[in-house]
């Protein structure tokens, strides 16, 4: 992509929240009226171009990110495979980074060094975001499941 600005990250109340409400109830109804169609046609507001040809999963989540947007939340697009700093990671982990850096030492999330730096691959945080709320979920159902029997 030579040439164009591609941006990663948009900021809070950066995008009109109308406009995003509106193109996600857009998006939504084209996705519940077609559910079988994994190529979504864009055709251009002028109707002379040629339509744009988008993945489902592609549409989907640009529905999602309109939808953060509506809400006046911002939105950052990472790459499964882009490496993190320990900083970043702990950072999106909500966590300290001397926390996060425990977790790496015990092996809990995989790690690789970078000269003296530790890197993190995003896919490998949020598999272990995913584990962790699992965990949690069944600790909270479990704490939830006691004080009924205890009748709390």
């Amino acid at each position: 992509m030579t040439g164009i600005q591609v941006k990663r990250s948009i900021e809070p109340g950066a995008i009109d929240a109308q406009v995003a409400a509106r193109a996600v109830r857009r998006i939504k109804d084209y996705l519940m009226r077609c559910p079988g169609k994994e190529a979504i046609p864009v055709a251009g507001e002028l109707g002379d171009e040629d339509a744009l040809i988008l993945p489902r999963e592609a549409v989907s989540l640009l529905a999602y990110i309109l939808t953060q947007a509506a809400e006046g939340r911002g939105v950052s697009v990472i790459p499964s495979h882009a490496e993190l700093t320990t900083q970043q990671a702990a950072d999106m982990l909500n966590v300290s980074r001397p926390y996060l850096i425990g977790l790496l030492e015990s092996g809990t999330i995989p790690y690789r060094m970078v000269g003296k730096h530790r890197r993190v691959t995003a896919e490998d945080l949020m598999e272990y975001k995913r584990r962790d709320d699992l965990k949690r979920r069944t600790t909270a159902d479990d704490l939830a499941a006691l004080g009924q029997e205890l009748g709390l």
